[in-house]
C-alpha cells in the first residue's frame, strides 16, 4: 500500500469483504490503472495509516471508496477522519439498498460526493461514469502535492526560525505550515504530533523529525554529516568564502580535502542578499547563489563536505593534525586549514535576547523577508551587509531605518551603496542612534532608540529588528594551541615573529609562512585571520594561497 509509484494519484478502495474488494479493485484497474495508483485495505485503521504515510510523502488521493458496513470503523466514520488527511480528495460510499437512508444521511456528515449501490453491474454503466465524473472534478480543483520537505511550527518560535533559516541556507527547498492552518494541522495530525511538539519536519520520503537538532535535521534532510575516512590532506574548519575557495583549489589539485561546516556553507557572505562588487559579477551575485556555486564546484572536484558538525577542539599529534567534535567524533589530517570566519556582536540592549527568532534576527535572515511587506524595519549596522540588507528589505517593506552610532555611513560602507541607499525613497538613515531596548507580548512589538547627540528617547513600534553589529571570532576551541591577538583573531606568518624571534614552542628551522599559524601544518584564511581584509574576493584569495602553502607543507613531511 506504500509502494512507490508516487506520481499518479490514487485511488482508494476500503472493504472489510476480501471477495468485494478485490472486485472493486480489479474494475478500477482495468479503466485506471494507467494513470492512478489503485489502492486496496481491508479495514478503516490499516486505510487511514495508509494515508498518513500518503500525506507525510507529498502523495495526492483523488478518490476514496469505502463501504458502509465495516466492524470497527464504519464507511462513515473512516471518511469523516480520512477529511482531515486529505480533505480533497473526492468519497463514495458503497451500500446496499437497505442503508441507501444511512447514506443520504452521510451527505451532510462527512460532505459525501456519491453513493453506489453493490452490486454495481456492470461497471461500465454503473461505476466509471460515477468515477470519471469524481476525478475530473478532481482534476478541477487546485490541490497541487507538496513533495519537497515540509516544517510545521508556530510562528513566532525561535526554534522554528533556526530551522527554517538552516534549510533556506543550505538550499534545501522547504514548505513553511503553521499549526494554525489548517494544512499544518493535517500534517500534525498524519505525524502524530503536537503543537507543543514543534517544529515538525517531514522530510520528502516522508519520515518525521520532531524537535530535532541541527545534526538529526541536517541527516533527516539528505545532508552529509560524517566523514568517509579517518584520514586526509587538508581539512578545512569553516565553509565561508575562504572554506569554499580552499575546498575548490584543494580538491582540484589532488588533496583529499574534506570540508567541516556548523551550519552551512557561505558564512556571513552567504546571507548577503546581494554582492556586486565581486570580481566578474557586474550585475551583482547573491551569496546564496555564490555559496551554491561554491560548494557545487568543490563537490565536482572531489571535495568531501560534512555539515551540521560543531568543532571544539584541534590537537597536533606527532605528523597528524586532529579535529575534534562536539560529539566526540574526530578526524585528521596531515594540515588543517581555520576558516572559520566571524559572527554577528551579541546586542547588549535589554529583551533583545528574550526576542531573538521572534522579530529579532542576527544577519538578514532572508526567510524573514517576506513578512516584511509593509512594514516599518529597523536595521542596526553600518557595514557593507546592513546596506545590501537594507536595500534588499526597501523593495516590500514600507520603510527600512538604518540606524548608526557613528555620524555616518562612509567610514564602514562601500561608495557603491551608499549612492544606491541615498537614491531610495523608503531607506531612512539614522546616525547618533542606537537601539537601548526590545519589548513585546510573544515577539517583539516595539523598540526604544535614543539619539546619543541629544539624549533623547523614543519608543517605536517595530515587529522586525535585523543585528548587524560588527564581527567577532569564535576561536575559543583553539585556547592552549593556536596563537591569537587580543581580539582572539589568528596569528599568522610575520605577525608571529617578535623582535625577528620565531613564536614560542616553533622547533622548525624556517620561519612560518605567511598563513601558517604558530602551529606547523595549520593555516588560516580569512575574516578569522588578524589584519584581514574583511572581503569576500580577499578571503577566497587566502583560501586558494593557503592550499599552495598546504603543498610545501607536505612536500618536507
Amino acid at each position: 500500500m506504500t509502494s512507490p509509484a508516487a506520481a499518479k494519484p490514487a485511488i482508494l478502495s476500503v472493504d472489510d469483504d476480501p471477495g468485494v474488494s478485490r472486485a472493486v479493485v480489479r474494475d478500477l484497474r482495468r479503466r485506471y490503472g494507467a494513470d492512478y495508483r489503485i489502492l486496496r485495505a481491508e479495514s478503516g485503521a490499516d486505510a487511514l495509516e495508509a494515508l498518513r504515510e500518503m500525506k507525510l510523502r507529498g502523495q495526492p488521493v483523488a478518490v476514496l471508496i469505502a463501504d458502509y458496513r465495516m466492524p470497527g470503523m464504519n464507511g462513515v466514520e473512516f471518511l469523516e477522519q480520512a477529511m482531515d488527511l486529505h480533505p480533497w480528495a473526492r468519497r463514495v460510499l458503497l451500500t446496499a439498498y437497505a442503508d441507501t437512508n444511512a447514506a443520504i444521511e452521510a451527505i451532510n456528515v462527512v460532505d459525501l460526493d456519491h453513493y453506489l449501490l453493490k452490486p454495481w453491474d456492470p461497471p461500465e454503466e454503473k461505476l466509471y461514469p460515477v468515477i470519471d465524473a469524481l476525478l475530473e472534478a478532481w482534476r478541477g480543483d487546485e490541490h497541487k502535492p507538496v513533495t519537497e520537505t515540509k516544517v510545521v511550527g508556530h510562528r513566532w518560535s525561535a526554534r522554528c526560525s533556526e530551522v527554517r533559516e538552516f534549510l533556506a541556507r543550505n538550499q534545501l527547498p522547504y514548505r513553511w505550515y503553521q499549526v494554525d492552518e489548517p494544512e499544518g494541522a493535517r500534517l500534525l495530525t498524519a505525524a502524530n504530533a503536537t503543537e507543543d511538539q514543534c517544529p515538525v519536519i517531514i522530510n520528502s520520503t516522508g519520515d518525521v523529525l520532531i524537535m530535532p537538532t541541527d545534526a538529526q535535521l541536517a541527516e533527516g534532510v539528505g545532508l552529509n554529516t560524517d566523514a568517509s575516512s579517518d584520514f586526509y590532506d587538508l581539512i578545512v574548519v569553516g565553509g565561508g568564502p575562504a572554506g569554499l575557495g580552499a575546498a575548490v583549489y584543494g580538491a582540484s589539485e589532488g588533496l583529499r580535502t574534506v570540508l567541516v561546516e556548523r551550519t552551512a556553507t557561505g558564512g556571513q557572505a552567504g546571507q548577503s542578499s546581494r554582492i556586486e562588487n565581486y570580481l566578474g559579477f557586474p550585475d551583482g551575485v547573491s551569496g546564496a547563489q555564490l555559496a551554491d556555486r561554491a560548494r557545487r564546484q568543490a563537490v565536482k572536484f572531489g571535495a568531501e563536505l560534512i555539515t551540521a558538525r560543531e568543532v571544539v577542539a584541534l590537537e597536533a599529534c606527532g605528523a597528524a593534525r586532529v579535529v575534534k567534535f562536539a560529539d566526540g567524533g574526530s578526524v585528521a589530517a596531515h594540515s588543517v586549514l581555520i576558516a572559520t570566519g566571524v559572527n554577528y556582536r551579541h546586542h547588549p540592549a535589554p529583551g533583545v535576547d528574550e526576542y531573538t527568532g521572534r522579530g529579532v534576527y542576527y544577519g538578514s535572515a532572508m526567510t524573514e523577508a517576506s513578512d516584511c511587506a509593509e512594514k516599518d524595519v529597523y536595521i542596526v549596522g553600518g557595514a557593507n551587509s546592513a546596506g545590501q540588507a537594507a536595500v534588499f528589505l526597501s523593495r516590500r517593506a514600507a520603510t527600512v531605518h538604518i540606524l548608526v552610532r557613528g555620524e555616518s555611513l562612509e567610514s564602514s560602507m562601500s561608495h557603491y551603496l551608499i549612492q544606491q541607499i541615498e537614491q531610495i525613497p523608503n531607506i531612512k538613515v539614522h546616525t547618533r542612534t542606537e537601539v537601548t531596548a526590545a519589548d513585546g507580548d510573544d515577539h517583539l512589538e516595539r523598540i526604544v532608540l535614543r539619539n546619543n547627540e541629544t539624549g533623547a528617547e523614543e519608543k517605536v513600534d517595530a515587529e522586525r529588528l535585523f543585528l548587524f553589529i560588527g564581527a567577532a571570532p569564535e576561536t575559543d576551541w583553539l585556547d592552549g594551541m593556536v596563537k591569537r591577538d587580543e581580539a582572539g583573531y589568528v596569528l599568522a606568518g610575520p605577525d608571529l615573529m617578535v623582535d625577528g624571534e620565531k613564536p614560542a614552542g616553533w622547533e622548525l628551522p624556517r620561519p612560518p609562512q605567511h598563513l601558517e599559524t604558530s602551529v606547523p601544518g595549520v593555516f588560516v584564511a580569512g575574516d578569522v585571520r588578524s589584519e584581514s581584509a574583511k572581503r569576500v574576493a580577499s578571503a577566497v584569495g587566502e583560501g586558494a594561497m593557503a592550499v599552495m602553502l598546504v603543498h610545501r607543507w607536505l612536500a618536507k613531511q
